[in-house]
């Protein structure tokens, strides 16, 4: 059981980080400023670094699924709520098919 709280930290901290990372990116792509270039650059290292370290309590497979989703996930309400993007029925559909992979894959 502490394994999987270690995991799921590890992934959750992860995943901010690297959604984090990906605004910066955005605001990079409109704004042109360098240094949120750097700092989204910098947030993926680390990021990245807890998702290695997530790797030491869980299956690759689980884990990069449950990474993944949550990731899109995140990423896809961000895009909506801050940069006012569209979600298509069909992209819809397959963010509430890749949250119900992650239940599948975590309590199966």
């Amino acid at each position: 059981m502490q394994g999987k709280v270690v995991f799921l930290g590890l992934i959750l901290l992860a995943v901010l980080l690297e959604v984090i990372a990906d605004v910066l990116f955005k605001k990079w792509a409109l704004d042109n400023k360098s240094l949120l270039l750097g700092l989204g650059l910098f947030l993926y290292l680390i990021g990245t670094m807890f998702w290695a370290f997530s790797l030491k309590h869980e299956y690759l497979s689980k884990a990069i699924s449950i990474f993944t989703v949550l990731n899109l996930v995140a990423v896809a309400l961000i895009g909506v709520l801050v940069f006012k993007e569209d979600l298509s029925s069909v992209n819809k559909l397959g963010i509430a098919l890749g949250v119900l992979s992650v239940v599948l894959i975590e309590w199966a």
